[in-house]
């Protein structure tokens, strides 16, 4: 690959997130290139991988990085082929995601496993997504520094990693830039990347400033491309899905391409070919399923293609892009849309042989271990499913988790001269394996499932009766919509009414509009904290949870309350709790299938 970066010289902008209502759809595209095409452009792409590294989750046969390299190599060769054509592979972010698979790269550490695989796919560039940041910048650093010097471009116009002295170097390095000029087919294709606005509020980037005015930057990016003559402009972003890219579009000119990331939406045709189990994704907008591509009209009044795919390496998104002289997009070719990554006839694909060697293999060792360790036993099945599930309701699943949380933080509170909790706080966004477990073995590989992050167990000290309303009003504003800040607990319960005024609260945890939908909350002992809605005067309650919520994350208004790290991350908590708290039995009187009563709705 021959690239130009752009350097990275961002201002801060205070200026808010804009997110404007799209322009109305275009009309499909004539399919196939013609008369006036000067050059064709196939766009590979995917986003969320996620480390599904072995395979598609519930479908072996489906997915697997090293099928899903072998897939690219010949759908890029396909792209390549004769006359004025080229083809470029990028993706939009979320590269890797904690859990089993990414756990075996941070046991074998730098090179990544991910990264070998990554790179032996040879991306052209790769958006950032908020999942690189969920270990903290210094792992997001190492995965980078796994390709070497000859990796490519991880491009975000959006974020600031001067205070971060590793990711700052990889600036300077000209490895993480804003934008990326390729060369194919004797053309100039500029890639500029963007990355969620609301990145501190669900990952861990500490010190990277995340820029607001993604539109404004994305545009500075796309005229300094164009002013050196570069007509034909890629964006890949990770704005968390499609209703983001559609909004943004309006606010642009001269995008010709977007390729979204962080929605793992699924757009196809009805003859489409899809992993079995999946099913198209209903347009929000419309509600028909969303076909490949969509059109949203920009500035200029241009209509533009936006696509996206499935993630786990499920798919591989097919964007064949025609252009005339003047680097217009002409058409969009009827060859375009997902391709799914199958083992299986009549479209299977065999596993390229050096990925299948050095990562998959490796890492397929390692989760066999895991899954081979039988930890405890469970009488009854476990409800990890995210809607209905943990996000939405109490579960027996984010009890257990929440218990795990205040016995951990009790047991080490001396330790670390810390007040021991007297109750503890789960977000449903980390409990991560999003399936009903079934009542019987519990294996370690099932607690990294439930609980990947490297999330340690935290103790807030010292929090006021107001303010702890204030963190469970955010925790059920978005009820009904299933949201990662809703809270599993331990050490009390809480009624809420959904028809309530809903809590509005901004990143920095300032509330903005006062929510009403807490009625009561209730120690284990009988200590009454809230009383038909109104606060009850006491003394500051101790508060467990983990690092990521006690910094502010899902936006729950902690605003900056001192506490303390105890030592375990929540995953060795959960496995310390149920091997020694619960001696290796979770029974149906602890965690019953319905639940305990902890979160109920008022009737």
């Amino acid at each position: 690959m021959t690239s130009h970066v752009r350097s990275r010289r961002l201002l801060t902008v205070a200026a808010a997130a804009v997110l404007a209502v799209a322009g109305p759809l275009a009309p499909a595209a004539s399919a196939g290139p013609g008369r006036g095409v000067d050059f064709q452009l196939t766009v590979l792409h995917n986003n969320d991988g996620e480390s599904k590294l072995l395979g598609a989750p519930g479908q072996p046969d489906f997915g697997g990085v090293a099928r899903f390299a072998t897939l690219v190599d010949r759908l890029r060769a396909e792209g390549e082929k004769g006359g004025r054509r080229g083809a470029i592979m990028v993706s939009s972010g979320d590269n890797f995601l904690a859990g089993p698979e990414f756990n075996a790269s941070l046991r074998k550490g730098v090179p990544f496993y991910d990264a070998l695989a990554l790179k032996a796919v040879g991306y052209d560039a790769m958006a950032i997504g908020n999942h690189e940041f969920d270990f903290g910048p210094d792992t997001l650093a190492d995965f980078i520094e796994s390709f070497g010097t000859d990796g490519p471009p991880f491009v975000s116009a959006n974020l600031d990693m001067s205070d971060e002295e590793r990711l700052a170097a990889l600036v300077e390095r000209g490895t993480v830039v804003s934008s990326a000029t390729l060369r194919r087919g004797g053309e100039r294709i500029g890639v500029v990347g963007a990355t969620t606005p609301a990145l501190a509020s669900i990952s861990s980037p500490r010190r990277v400033k995340v820029l607001q005015n993604v539109a404004g930057l994305i545009q500075d990016e796309v005229d300094a491309l164009s002013a050196r003559g570069v007509d034909k402009v890629v964006l890949i972003s990770h704005l968390q899905g499609l209703t983001e890219d559609r909004a943004l579009v309006p606010m642009l000119r001269n995008v010709d391409v977007v390729i979204a990331g962080g929605g793992d939406e699924l757009m196809a045709s009805d003859t489409t070919p899809l992993v079995p189990g999946d099913t198209i994704t209903k347009d929000p907008a419309t509600g028909q399923p969303l076909r490949y591509p969509l059109y949203a009209r920009d500035g200029a009044g241009v209509d533009v293609p936006v696509v996206t795919t499935a993630g786990d390496y499920k798919y591989v998104g097919r964007l064949v892009v025609d252009f005339d002289r003047r680097g217009k997009v002409v058409g969009v070719d009827r060859s375009s849309g997902p391709v799914r990554v199958s083992g299986v006839a009549p479209d299977a694909v065999a596993p390229d042989p050096e990925v299948q060697r050095t990562v998959v293999e490796p890492v397929k060792q390692f989760v066999d271990g895991m899954a081979a360790n039988v930890v405890a036993q469970s009488a009854v099945a476990l409800d990890g499913r995210r809607d209905p599930g943990v996000r939405t309701k109490e579960t027996n699943l984010g009890n257990l988790m929440a218990d795990s949380l205040l016995a951990s933080g009790r047991r080490n509170a001396a330790s670390y001269g810390v007040t021991p909790p007297d109750v503890a706080l789960q977000n449903g966004g980390g409990i991560r394996n999003n399936n009903l477990i079934p009542a019987g073995r519990i294996t370690e590989l099932d607690t990294f499932s439930i609980a990947p992050f490297g999330n340690f167990v935290s103790v807030v000290p010292n929090v006021p009766r107001a303010q702890f309303k204030e963190i469970l009003e955010n925790a059920v504003s978005r009820v009904p919509v299933a949201d990662g800040r809703f809270a599993q607990v331990a050490g009390f319960r809480f009624e809420y009414d959904p028809s309530g005024t809903a809590q509005v609260v901004n990143d920095a945890g300032t509330v903005l509009t006062p929510g009403t939908r807490v009625r009561t909350v209730t120690l284990d002992d009988g200590t009454k904290i809230v009383e038909n809605g109104q606060v009850v005067p006491g003394p500051a309650l101790s508060v467990a949870t983990n690092d990521f919520s006690a910094r502010g994350g899902d936006q729950w208004p902690f605003r900056g309350l001192p506490f303390t790290t105890v030592g375990v991350t929540y995953q060795q908590a959960l496995l310390a709790y149920i091997t020694g708290d619960l001696n290796g039995q979770i029974t149906a009187t602890a965690y019953p299938e319905t639940g305990s009563g902890r979160i109920t709705t008022a009737p």
